[in-house]
């Protein structure tokens, strides 16, 4: 693949730098954890971009597995599970391999899942062998229910031109023509996958969405007023939904 463009190299060390703030993630019971995985890729111009399920509603079913499973392994272990991508313990066919970059907050599902992202690279060059490959065409059309995303700036939920980056303001330019040509191919992301992306742009480009959106990242205060509330409980029982109510007096107790 072609390296990581001067803007991308940015994002993915912001991103390998980022420490999220404290979780309820590993206080909240077994049968209320789950994890995803925000995978993403350099394309041929050095652009990152993320891979997303077209199946993203299975998005609840991501759960944990153990109490000492670590968010990444139950992410990984769901991506095997879901698309086909090697688990953490599997091997990727060479040059491939994956970096976990960082986790963000927790997010909160409407069935009362508390929901970590794990932000991972995908690297598709090996430094010892010099072996190379391009993502699109080696790897990713072998696994199943994908489609791909920009995440990159050049994405509608970033602000476009930035005065001081002329990579990145060259490859708005080039998106942009791509749009207007028809070369790319729009999908609607919704809900908590679309969320989630947002909150990973907002962390990997320093900046803040044009559109309307939540100031903060995650659920991590929601999640710990619900607790207080007594919900989240160890037993699911098959009506847990989280209503508007109870939502509004979760947000009470901040």
């Amino acid at each position: 693949m072609a390296p990581l463009n001067p803007a991308s190299q940015e994002a993915i060390d912001r991103l390998r730098r980022y420490t999220p703030p404290p979780t309820a993630y590993g206080q909240v019971p077994l049968s209320r954890r789950a994890a995803v995985l925000i995978l993403l890729y350099a394309d041929l111009q050095g652009d990152l971009r993320v891979v997303i399920t077209i199946r993203a509603k299975t998005l609840s079913s991501c759960k944990a597995d153990t109490l000492s499973e670590t968010a990444f392994q139950t992410a990984r272990r769901e991506a095997c599970e879901e698309i086909g991508l090697p688990d953490i313990n599997q091997p990727l066919p060479p040059p491939f391999s994956v970096e976990h970059l960082c986790e963000l907050p927790a997010n909160l599902a409407k069935t009362e899942l508390v929901v970590r992202p794990c932000v991972a690279l995908l690297h598709s060059f090996d430094p010892v062998t010099g072996a190379n490959a391009d993502p699109e065409t080696e790897l990713i059309p072998r696994l199943d229910a994908l489609h791909q995303f920009f995440v990159h700036s050049t994405n509608h939920a970033i602000k476009p031109h930035s005065p001081n980056n002329k990579a990145q303001n060259a490859a708005v330019d080039k998106l942009t023509h791509q749009e207007e040509t028809g070369q790319v191919q729009h999908y609607r992301v919704f809900g908590m996958t679309a969320r989630i992306i947002v909150d990973a742009a907002r962390v990997a480009f320093a900046r803040e969405p044009e559109f309307e959106h939540n100031s903060h990242f995650g659920d991590e205060e929601m999640i710990n007023n619900l607790r207080r509330l007594g919900r989240l409980s160890q037993v699911r029982r098959p009506g847990d939904e989280l209503t508007r109510e109870m939502m509004e007096r979760a947000a009470k107790l901040s």
